[in-house]
């Protein structure tokens, strides 16, 4: 089915990586027939957590939800497409965004965002002490990354 000419279609973010897709079910609903808030800031807290372990290939936990944000109720059947892009690479941590946006099951190729958040997960050793991100050209590839669009951001 095309998208509805009547309801606008948000934009899928491009400067954001897709790093989970899901499709929440019946038993995930709460008393309201909404999906459970829970659970959805469990699947954003397992997509967030991607970039993070992909720079790091460490043991990396999260150690704050700095920011959730519920836009629109998420539905049963709802495709939800979750974007992930890093903000900040520290000297132990990553500050990640993520977004969320439902493709309604009845309304195919429409996009709505549903929940945007930021989270910072940090490196950790054996005996669950912070430690500092290893130093790898991955590492210094993001950092170098940030850098520049912080600095094309001053000049704005």
């Amino acid at each position: 089915m095309p998208p509805r000419p009547d309801l606008p279609s948000q934009p899928l973010p491009e400067d954001k990586e897709l790093v989970l897709k899901v499709v929440p079910m019946p038993a995930d609903v709460n008393a309201n027939g909404d999906i459970f808030g829970g659970w959805v800031m469990a699947q954003v807290d397992l997509a967030g957590s991607v970039l993070p372990q992909r720079i790091s290939h460490t043991r990396m936990v999260t150690v704050a939800v700095n920011e959730f944000i519920f836009k629109q109720p998420v539905r049963v059947g709802d495709i939800l497409s979750f974007y992930a892009g890093v903000q900040h690479v520290g000297r132990t941590s990553v500050t990640v965004n993520v977004e969320v946006f439902a493709e309604r099951f009845s309304d195919q190729g429409h996009y709505v965002k549903v929940t945007e958040a930021r989270l910072t997960y940090v490196a950790i050793d054996a005996t669950g002490k912070p430690q500092a991100l290893p130093d790898t050209p991955q590492t210094r590839a993001w950092r170098e990354k940030l850098d520049k669009q912080s600095a094309a951001a001053k000049k704005d």
